[in-house]
């Protein structure tokens, strides 16, 4: 009997980068979006606050008011990009990560403006710490083109429905090893967007190159990063509130992967990376009390 070998999906793309426009600055955020019309105001006020200068949203068929309220708070500084469609390749029936190609037309199209783009979620949150915003934190790396940062994971802190007062007013226990080999470890990027030559979700090269550095300017490859070495948060902490609530939760578990997936098998991952994430925490309250100062 013959069995049926799996078909990758294509997660990894090739691109020729943008030619950098004179007099490009600042950092933009790109972010692929649906449904979070609860948070998506506290998630823009959070990065405009750090110094974010552009929100390039990809709409992968939001059916609620999230992006009337993403534009209430960030007006003519997002660009809203319709983005709903799940595609595969003819000849091998391998699926195009949708995320993967928005992030690639981003750089392609809107990339040459800036100095800088992040690639995030409505639940990630690019925390300045050495400085007052995004950019001064970035400034002693202007010769590097890839930055990688750790997810400091962030569980559900006991809710079972979301808390008044938003997200980083009320998440503050992680997990205490952004990479802990038995934790939740993976690692989203802050890239110049005119050097960027293959793009992923969590891994990128530049100039062809597999060379990232984390926030404080130390080098390693997509491989060895993972080593307890290369850990950072100096000047940078992305928190991965991946959780929030329990309700929220089985919202995210019932919402499915951006994939073509088993829904028991999703939610299988999903409830064990929980697990992990939850298993041990320590008290982070930076994010709050930098955002609090602020607003």
């Amino acid at each position: 009997m013959f069995g049926f070998k799996k078909i990758k999906a294509v997660t990894q793309l090739t691109l020729e980068p943008p030619k950098p426009s004179a007099g490009r600055q600042g950092l933009a955020i790109v972010l692929i979006v649906k449904d979070e019309e609860q948070h998506i105001e506290e998630w823009v006020a959070f990065h405009l606050a750090a110094g974010v200068a552009h929100f390039y949203v990809y709409d992968n068929g939001c059916t609620d008011q999230t992006l009337a309220r993403l534009v209430s708070v960030a007006g003519v500084k997002a660009t809203i990009v319709p983005w709903d469609q799940k595609l595969w390749d003819a000849r091998s029936g391998a699926e195009l990560h949708n995320q993967v190609l928005a992030y690639a037309h981003a750089i392609r199209n809107f990339g040459s403006g800036h100095r800088w783009m992040s690639f995030i979620d409505a639940d990630e949150f690019l925390v300045p710490k050495a400085q007052a915003d995004l950019p001064s934190c970035l400034a002693h790396l202007e010769d590097e083109a890839c930055v990688s940062l750790p997810w400091h994971m962030f569980g559900r802190n006991g809710f079972e429905t979301p808390p008044q007062g938003g997200i980083v007013a009320n998440y503050t226990q992680r997990h205490p090893d952004p990479l802990d080999p038995k934790g939740v470890c993976n690692f989203k990027l802050i890239l110049d967007p005119c050097r960027v030559t293959s793009m992923g979700v969590h891994i990128a090269q530049c100039d062809q190159r597999d060379c990232t550095v984390n926030d404080s300017g130390a080098q390693a490859t997509s491989q060895t990063r993972r080593d307890p070495s290369f850990y950072s948060a100096d000047f940078i902490q992305l928190n991965h509130y991946y959780t929030r609530s329990n309700s929220e939760l089985e919202a995210k578990i019932n919402r499915g992967s951006n994939m073509r997936h088993d829904q028991d098998a999703h939610r299988r991952k999903v409830m064990a990376n929980v697990a992990r994430v939850e298993g041990e925490g320590v008290e982070d309250r930076f994010a709050q009390n930098w955002f609090a100062a602020r607003r």
